[in-house]
């Protein structure tokens, strides 16, 4: 199988080796950006200690920073920034959302491709405010087209595409409940996904406002595509109440079925586009999902009952999210008569690897083929420790992380690691 990291570095005294990019197939990934020069930290040019704001924002420049790492990605796999399907951010505030929107616009203009925008407690790199993965086609790959709509493109500012296809696959971006033309509103959040106002049982606030998102949002973006819903093969919801996971996977399932791979991720508190949003879901779709798509058993505990381990469509496994748990709870971690000769998080990472492993041998892969990892830490300081699992499980291979400090607690409390995994599988 051909699986080439990109640019690969070795990053701090740890030795810790990261793919700025992989190229798999057709497909382009660049995962983890922040604004740093690969040998200490984020660039100097970008903090410019001395005289901070002699060239303009800080802000500006790391944006700016960020989208040349990219660039440079891309470029080595073959691709262009007129190829790039997705974009994920994660920010450590909503201050770097316009600086960041600026330069995303002057780098693609007016087609900007979907995106999911979402506020994180914390990043790998001290001083970072921005983390972008991107997702892109090389230029010998199937051709990328914007699917367009008035009220489902994102804000203004924004301004990313209602959906997006690149050959049989169908990316829709990010979604929220955020009011749009026509629709009565309560704090920018479209009204039809609150409970009535004055009363005091009037549904559950998070069953209404995921239904409308599906509903209002996500269904439409599938139909500009000709899809619907059994045609969606993975999701991504992100929740500022981690703790109500159960009640949004349980929505989630009444419309689409238990067909798809799903990660629930905790964010910020005001962690989305509009302050008392909840959630943000976004999708990808297959033009013939219903069909193609297969779901992987490989007897691994799913996160939520009525939920795919994995889901192989085209060339891509698709892993739902990954936690060191079972039916019971969190697994055991280490010899709790020698607790001091293991680390929790390493145990963690170690046995979601196991779980890993096996499901992409079900799948006729192997985590070697492992294009995409997003890493959801309850404490960013223990990255290392999970990185070292990855390197005895794929000793000396650069790993394409992203990772990200999230409010606790992580769908199954009293973990501390949750990874989010997709995997090349022609």
């Amino acid at each position: 199988m051909s699986v080439e990291p990109l640019l690969p570095v070795v990053l701090g005294n740890g030795r810790v080796r990261y793919a700025p990019g992989m190229r798999a197939g057709s497909w382009v990934f660049a995962t983890g950006h922040m604004a740093q020069d690969y040998g200490s930290g984020i660039a100097a040019s970008v903090m410019r200690e001395g005289a901070p704001n002699a060239a303009g924002p800080t802000a500006a420049r790391e944006a700016a920073r960020v989208f040349d790492n990219v660039e440079a990605v891309l470029a080595a796999g073959g691709a262009t920034l007129d190829r790039v399907v997705r974009t994920d951010q994660y920010y450590t505030g909503v201050a770097m959302v316009p600086p960041y929107q600026a330069e995303r616009r002057r780098r693609f203009g007016a087609l900007i491709p979907p995106s999911t925008s979402i506020v994180q407690q914390g990043l790998l790199l001290p001083g970072a405010a921005l983390d972008l993965q991107v997702i892109a086609v090389a230029g010998d790959g199937p051709p990328v087209t914007h699917v367009d709509h008035e009220t489902l493109r994102g804000q203004p500012t924004s301004g990313y595409s209602a959906a997006l296809t690149a050959g049989d696959f169908v990316f829709v971006p990010g979604n929220t409940a955020t009011a749009v033309a026509g629709e009565e509103t309560r704090n920018g959040v479209a009204a039809d996904a609150l409970i009535k106002q004055g009363q005091l049982w009037g549904g559950e606030r998070l069953r209404l406002e995921t239904a409308f998102i599906v509903e209002h949002r996500l269904f439409p973006s599938l139909e500009l595509a000709g899809l619907g819903p059994a045609d969606v093969v993975k999701a991504q919801i992100y929740l500022t109440d981690p703790e109500d996971c159960a009640v949004v996977h349980d929505v989630w399932v009444e419309h689409f079925g238990a067909a798809a791979a799903v990660s629930v991720v905790p964010c910020a508190t005001r962690g989305l586009v509009i302050e008392d949003g909840k959630i943000e879901i976004n999708i990808l779709a297959h033009r013939d999902g219903a069909a193609a798509k297969t779901p992987v058993e490989a007897g691994t505990p799913p996160i939520f009952q009525n939920q795919a381990e994995a889901v192989r469509c085209g060339d891509l496994l698709f892993l739902s999210a990954l936690i060191a748990a079972d039916d019971d709870g969190p697994l055991a971690a280490g010899d709790p008569r020698q607790p001091r000769f293991s680390e929790r998080a390493g145990d963690e990472a170690d046995a979601i690897l196991d779980a890993a492993a096996r499901i992409c041998r079900a799948a006729g892969t192997l985590l070697e083929n492992v294009v995409r990892v997003q890493q959801f830490h309850t404490d960013i300081d223990d990255f290392y420790a999970v990185h070292q699992a990855w390197q005895r499980r794929l000793p000396g291979r650069p790993i394409p992380f992203s990772a990200v400090e999230v409010p606790g607690p992580l769908p199954v409390p009293g973990c501390s690691v949750m990874m989010d995994l997709w995997v090349y599988a022609p």
